[in-house]
């Protein structure tokens, strides 16, 4: 059996827009993905919300997405692959970064993984690198991304250079859904079937 950890954010976790609550298992991407993967699959799910790539949040805190990394692959080793998206929360008004710099901060993490033990038999755990879609209409988060949607449409350019620089795959989600119009942020239930059944498609390539 391969083991896979989906290690996220609010849209890993399932957060859905209409109400803030979680989607059930079975509509989030991740659930998508393990029910079509099948039996030889065993998928983890290690979505946060506002969970960011490598900044503390000073207003949320424990958000930090590289201080819970290494204890997060180690609890769950051996691993055969880390599916990693996470960026949309550095979009944050607060934190100010550009998009050159949230892709850097992906990349951090990213190199944690191929440096870490976590694989099978010692050896580090395969990368699909997921650059998160482009920000939508922005509602009740208007303020607090504020001018995330221009910056967020020069994620998956950058994304992909990481992942050319550190050997790993890279899928850019924004080539298969889109942002819900709720929020601007989240994904619509069927945005999730969709992003699951194409992640299932990658991680097929990866592992057989």
């Amino acid at each position: 059996m391969k083991t896979i950890l989906c290690y996220g954010d609010s849209n890993t976790w399932g957060y859905n827009p209409l109400n803030a609550e979680r989607y059930p298992r079975e509509v989030r991407w991740t659930g998508v993905l393990a029910r079509d993967l099948g039996s030889d699959y065993y998928v983890i799910e290690e979505g946060l919300n506002g969970r960011t790539t490598v900044w503390d949040d000073p207003i949320e805190g424990y958000k930090n997405g590289k201080e819970y990394l290494i204890p997060c692959l180690e609890t769950h080793r051996p691993l055969d692959l880390v599916v990693l998206m996470l960026g949309t929360n550095d979009l944050k008004m607060r934190f100010s970064l550009s998009a050159y710099d949230i892709a850097q901060g992906v990349g951090v993490l990213v190199d944690i993984i191929q440096k870490s033990a976590a694989g099978p038999s010692g050896n580090a755990p395969q990368v699909l690198l997921i650059a998160p879609p482009p920000v939508a209409r922005l509602s009740e988060f208007a303020e607090m991304f504020e001018g995330a949607a221009e910056k967020s449409r020069r994620l998956a350019q950058h994304y992909q250079m990481i992942a050319a620089q550190y050997g790993c795959a890279f899928l850019d989600a924004g080539s298969v859904i889109v942002s819900s119009d709720v929020d601007g942020i989240h994904f619509d239930p069927p945005e999730h079937h969709k992003l699951g059944l194409a992640v299932a498609r990658r991680v097929r390539e990866l592992l057989g």
